[in-house]
């Protein structure tokens, strides 16, 4: 296929696996039994990723609490009362905060990676956490004896040690997950603390050469968990022009569930840098409804009259469950999405003659 197309990630875990986790915490199964079921979910993810035809695939998440605090499962300098993320729908996800230095990831994406390519056959890609969303760990009212310069230096290593892991473990592509962007304007509508955002990111980026990044890419999109949103309500052309100033190769822009996609287009076109590809999001992980694969190639046509062919791919608005709790989507669901996404994308490089 001449239009490459890519998940984003997090797809629902089985029953099977979310009673295991219930049961685990309770003591009623050992580690060793939870591990089962671990592996058993990624295994079944990542083969009927490929069953319905994704050209690239990715562990779905299956071993990750979340998309955001994967690298903090151990650490014990953290407490519980970090930043508050509210979602549309009144309920709200709430932050880690980090209670004393120095900061260190306790997990890498690497690990992920190599038990994914252990099942699979086609490429795998990698999302990791973007430092931006990591820095929002760090207190307002400081650490004593750490302070925010120190810490801000120790995550951009870690953060550089976690991209550069995946890619030399074999990753197809890796992915930061970039959420807080359009969030960020609707806590600050100035723009500084997203202009932040880029700048410490790009801290990060900026150690990689130009070979490497065009492997690396950035997600955005309005959050997605329990089919609800935290920033569809903020304007998307506020953020685009600043989420293309961050030195990636490839950009994974929500657009299935955007109110005026036409707009946003307009505004990526302007904005896309010699070198950056634009993936499009073709399907909505909200919408309980499974787009068609003429759905699907229509939206990319529309994209191709902004964004010329050879910058284009598509991909899903956001995971599925990014949150490792979230059932608000079916596994049957999201896999039927991407079926969708695979098959319109074929149907579109058709009609492009790509």
């Amino acid at each position: 296929m001449s239009l490459p197309t890519e998940p984003i990630g997090s797809i629902p875990r089985p029953s099977a696996l979310l009673a295991g986790i219930a049961d685990h915490a309770a003591g009623r199964i050992d580690k060793d039994v939870l591990d089962g079921l671990y592996d058993d979910a990624l295994r079944e993810t990542i083969a009927t990723l490929e069953s319905v035809g994704s050209p690239v695939v990715t562990d779905g998440e299956q071993t990750k609490p979340s998309f955001v605090t994967y690298p903090l499962a151990g650490l014990d300098n953290l407490a519980p009362d970090g930043a508050v993320i509210p979602f549309a729908d009144g309920h709200t996800r709430q932050l880690p905060r980090l209670a004393a230095g120095p900061f260190r990831y306790a997990a890498r994406s690497g690990d992920y990676l190599r038990a994914a390519r252990r099942h699979a056959t086609a490429p795998v890609k990698q999302a990791v956490i973007a430092p931006s969303a990591l820095s929002l760990l760090y207190p307002q009212d400081g650490i004593p004896g750490y302070s925010r310069e120190e810490f801000l230096d120790d995550l951009v290593d870690e953060a550089e040690a976690d991209i550069r892991g995946a890619l030399d473990g074999g990753a197809h592509s890796v992915q930061l997950d970039f959420t807080e962007g359009r969030l960020s304007l609707k806590l600050d509508p100035s723009g500084g603390v997203l202009r932040s955002f880029v700048e410490l990111n790009n801290r990060v980026l900026d150690r990689f050469g130009d070979g490497e990044r065009s492997r690396i890419g950035v997600h955005t999109c309005p959050g997605g968990d329990q089919d609800s949103t935290h920033s569809l309500d903020v304007d998307y052309t506020a953020l685009l022009p600043e989420l293309f100033a961050m030195n990636a190769g490839n950009f994974y822009v929500q657009l299935a569930s955007e109110p005026d996609p036409d707009r946003a287009l307009a505004t990526i076109a302007a904005n896309l840098r010699p070198g950056q590809r634009v993936f499009v999001g073709v399907t909505d992980p909200i919408d309980p409804v499974v787009e068609t694969p003429d759905q699907v190639r229509d939206r990319v046509l529309r994209a191709a009259g902004h964004i010329p062919p050879d910058r284009l791919g598509t991909c899903d608005d956001c995971g599925f469950a990014p949150f490792g709790d979230d059932t608000s989507t079916s596994r049957e669901t999201a896999f039927a999405k991407v079926r969708a996404r695979v098959e319109g994308t074929a149907l579109a490089a058709e009609a492009l003659g790509v």
